[in-house]
């Protein structure tokens, strides 16, 4: 498996390399030459981590990535991705058992792993720094995932005031000698826009490279990240197979909450390499411009940014639809160089109406504000008796307008007690202030349902991490922070 870059075509890397270098130094994304194919068949019988692993030996053949998954799923909670049904066509697959309960542990459980194996392969011994742009849930995740994982650090920039406080608390605790995470004065998108730019950053690079430190990312634009996520795709599909909810075949539709494009761009992998998928259905919240650019193919981020009781969807510049943006061009990459230029000057750029008919054919799209999350949270608990955060909520509002007229799986990303605040007031509990830990037990009395102990925790424990700086100062804090003269 050889991997080239989304904005230059002369690129041509293995895969130990496109891991743990994270992003081609053009500033494009690795994507595999070619989409290997594989059969569901040939999951049926086995459980969750080898299925993941068969992924995994897909795309990663240059080195040794026996054991990886099993390693990383053994702390879960049971079955890493289970398929729960709540009506007939309706599924919920659920991410979030792992240790920081969002669906990022699906993949940063297994990155960090990949990592060591693939600098074992290449004989490297230098540091890998990992930096990591988050809007809430991919910087806890990062930061468990990395800790005390030899030969690496892991720093993690989110905006201070964009993530709801059980994820501030729980990036600011976070324990092990080798992490620290960051608070910025901007949003999301500030922060992924300085962290790609740190990446490319001549003088950054160099000064680190005096210290023996390489950098690498553990956002989705890691190949390494991606990757794992086609798994329960897979997953899922022998699962409803093995219930005898679906025939072998039968075509699905994935009902898929997104901010930076890519959990549900995974499941546009799994549908390139032979897996059934109807339709992708890309639900977004109020910063709905992903649904605008599948409407009309023009995507443009020249409009007002709005915080949510969806942070980790509060995105404008979603990365990974890069990878999409250059298979559609017929894997054009001076094209899909441009329209990144494009987007980077003047904010905005469009696809020709073939390209999105094309993105029409397997997505749609469509978005749901604070006011429809609150309704779906209380009308799937109301009707049966299942309860969902906000994220996981912006789905099932965007599928249940769609109705299920055929087996459909909506999937769940957080675990509710994440945003508790705005899951109360749904429920018609009113809450009022941040999340405190009275109130995760409040909400734990009315729906009966346990309350992760790893969260009423992050209330109680030490804060060790309180600077807050401006986007602009990001390459500046790395080269204080890691770039120290010897």
């Amino acid at each position: 498996m050889k991997y080239t870059s989304t904005r230059q075509s002369t690129v041509e890397t293995d895969s130990a390399a496109a891991v743990i270098d994270g992003l081609s130094a053009d500033g494009g994304l690795f994507v595999p030459k070619e989409f290997p194919v594989l059969h569901y068949a040939d999951f049926l019988e086995l459980d969750y981590a080898a299925r993941c692993d068969r992924i995994l030996k897909t795309f990663f053949d240059d080195f040794d990535t026996d054991g990886v998954c099993a390693d990383a799923y053994a702390a879960f909670d049971g079955d890493p991705a289970p398929i729960v049904k709540l009506d007939e066509n309706m599924f919920v697959l659920e991410l979030w058992h792992g240790r920081t309960h969002a669906f990022k542990d699906m993949a940063l459980s297994v990155l960090p792993r990949l990592i060591v194996r693939a600098k074992a392969s290449k004989g490297k011994t230098d540091k890998t720094l990992i930096l990591v742009a988050t809007s809430g849930d991919t910087g806890k995740a990062a930061l468990e995932g990395f800790r005390d994982v030899d030969g690496t650090a892991c720093c993690v920039f989110y905006p201070t005031d964009g993530v709801s406080r059980v994820q501030k608390l729980a990036m600011q605790t976070q324990k092990g000698d080798n992490v620290c995470a960051v608070g910025i004065t901007g949003n999301f998108d500030d922060a992924q826009s300085a962290v790609k730019a740190a990446f490319i950053d001549n003088g950054l690079n160099a000064a680190l490279g005096e210290n023996n430190i390489s950098v690498s990312s553990a956002n989705s634009i890691n190949i390494g990240r991606l990757v794992p996520q086609i798994a329960y795709y897979f997953s899922a599909y022998c699962d409803l197979i093995n219930a005898g909810e679906i025939k072998p075949g039968e075509r699905i539709d994935f009902v898929v909450p997104t901010g930076n494009f890519g959990n549900i761009l995974a499941g546009y992998y799994a549908l390139r390499m032979g897996l059934p998928i109807n339709k992708l259905v890309c639900a977004s919240n109020r910063n709905n411009v992903l649904t605008d650019f599948i409407d009309s193919g023009t995507y443009d981020i020249n409009r007002e940014f709005y915080k949510t009781d969806s942070p980790s969807m509060d995105i404008l510049i979603s990365s990974n639809l890069e990878r999409l943006i250059f298979e559609i061009s017929g894997r054009d990459s001076e094209l899909t160089k441009s329209r990144m230029e494009e987007l980077k000057t003047d904010g905005r750029y469009s696809v020709t109406p073939s390209e999105i008919d094309g993105v029409k054919e397997i997505f749609a799209g469509d978005f749901a504000d604070d006011e429809d999350i609150a309704e779906a949270i209380a009308d799937v608990e109301d009707e049966y008796g299942y309860l969902i955060d906000t994220h996981t909520a912006a789905a099932f509002a965007v599928a249940m307008r769609r109705e299920f007229v055929r087996p459909t799986v909506v999937v769940s990303t957080a675990n509710p007690y994440k945003f508790a605040p705005a899951v109360m007031n749904a429920l018609g509990e009113r809450a009022t202030g941040d999340a405190d830990a009275d109130m995760l037990r409040r909400l734990e009395e009315i729906t009966a349902i346990e309350a992760p102990e790893s969260l009423i925790d992050v209330f109680s424990s030490e804060i060790r991490f309180d600077d807050v700086i401006s986007p602009s100062e990001i390459i500046p804090y790395i080269k204080k922070r890691y770039a120290k003269q010897q």
